[in-house]
């Protein structure tokens, strides 16, 4: 099992979902950058549940602890490593059905790596409660690009069929952070709908699914690879690393299919004496490497595969053909929490990738 990423920068996540923790280890940032522990649990704060229909049950404060590579609030440059425990716990939910495969989950695929000697407990490391210690590393990231004039912003594009306004209506000023228990939208209007559509389905032992958008400005040309570490290449396998991310699009993605070259290209001009581009198709990337316009791409978030409804599913333990009813605690939808989950991933990506361009971003005197 693999569990570290990045070339420069690199993070590292571990824990189950119902063992004493989880966390991560982020290695190859510079000393003295400063680590701000409230605005790690602002993000934090993002990603938690808050049991009132919308997500799990689940509730727990996910405080991070700093075990190591932070003093003063700055970086020692060695390893920052940070934990947060597990506190609401209940993996007797989980007994009578142990040996029974959730469909859409990774349990069959567990049992054919593991040979069933992994934690199953709330799906083990497969859970998406990991996603609380990549989204603690990610702040610190996040923070860093911020303090050098790089933005990273997500937002709900889609979710239960209801759509938001439209990037394009931002004008390039993105909305700050949205009040604590409320979706990350454009037009917060389209909250309402939103939510209903998410209990409704709730109410029914069902779950929805929908479409996240991030946007990063303020990276500037040059950074990326051609081939296997382009900027699409890295985003994307941190996209793909949040559980139910079943598809991403840079730019107008497969919206590209349809155009001719002639309109599928995005002109250059001459703005404030810089190279720029007239529009943005391409998503801030041309041949894997930023061409300092807005990087834009999509994530595809399917619907929670924990659901009530009872489920045709195979007992793993006799062979047999079985019937599946979950019990436990379960998100009928992971769309709103999982937003900070990808800007934060985006944002460790970013970093690696220009810390590989210009070399370790410390603080210079």
């Amino acid at each position: 099992m693999k569990n570290t990423f990045g070339s420069a920068v690199s993070l590292t996540i571990f824990g189950e979902s119902h063992g004493p923790a989880v966390g991560a280890v982020l290695d190859g940032l510079a000393a003295g950058l400063p680590v701000d522990e409230d605005y790690i649990a602002l993000r934090m704060d993002r990603r938690r549940a808050r049991g009132d229909g919308l997500s799990t049950a689940r509730v727990e404060p996910d405080t991070v602890e700093i075990l190591s590579g932070v003093r003063d609030g700055h970086t020692t440059g060695t390893p920052v490593t940070l934990m947060i425990r597990n506190t609401n716990t209940r993996s007797g939910d989980y007994a009578k059905t142990a040996d029974l495969l959730r469909p859409g989950h990774a349990d069959y695929t567990a049992y054919a790596k593991y040979e069933g000697f992994q934690d199953a407990r709330g799906g083990g490391h497969f859970s998406g409660r990991i996603t609380a210690a990549s989204v603690a590393a990610g702040a610190i990231c996040e923070k860093i690009l911020e303090d050098k004039g790089i933005r990273c912003y997500t937002h709900i594009a889609r979710c239960a069929g209801i759509d938001d306004a439209p990037l394009s209506s931002a004008a390039g000023q993105f909305p700050r952070d949205p009040a604590p228990g409320h979706f990350a939208l454009l037009d917060p209007g389209r909250e309402p709908a939103m939510m209903s559509a998410i209990r409704a389905a709730g109410a029914e032992g069902d779950s929805v699914g929908g479409i996240l958008e991030t946007v990063i400005t303020g990276v500037p040309a040059g950074v990326g690879e051609p081939f296997f570490d382009s900027v699409e290449s890295e985003l994307a396998h941190l996209a793909f690393s949040v559980p139910a991310v079943k598809g991403i699009e840079f730019g107008l993605g497969f919206g590209l299919a349809d155009l001719r070259g002639s309109a599928a290209n995005d002109p250059f001009v001459m703005r404030d004496g810089k190279v720029a581009t007239a529009t943005n198709k391409n998503g801030g990337v041309n041949g894997g490497i930023a061409n300092g316009m807005p990087i834009v791409f999509r994530t595809v978030v399917k619907p929670t595969a924990s659901i009530y409804k009872e489920q045709d599913t195979v007992d793993y333990v006799t062979k047999t053909n079985a019937r599946l009813q979950i019990k436990g605690r379960h998100d009928p939808c992971i769309v709103a929490r999982a937003a900070v989950v990808q800007n934060t991933l985006a944002a460790f990506g970013i970093l690696d990738l220009l810390t590989v361009r210009f070399g370790t971003l410390g603080q210079r005197k």
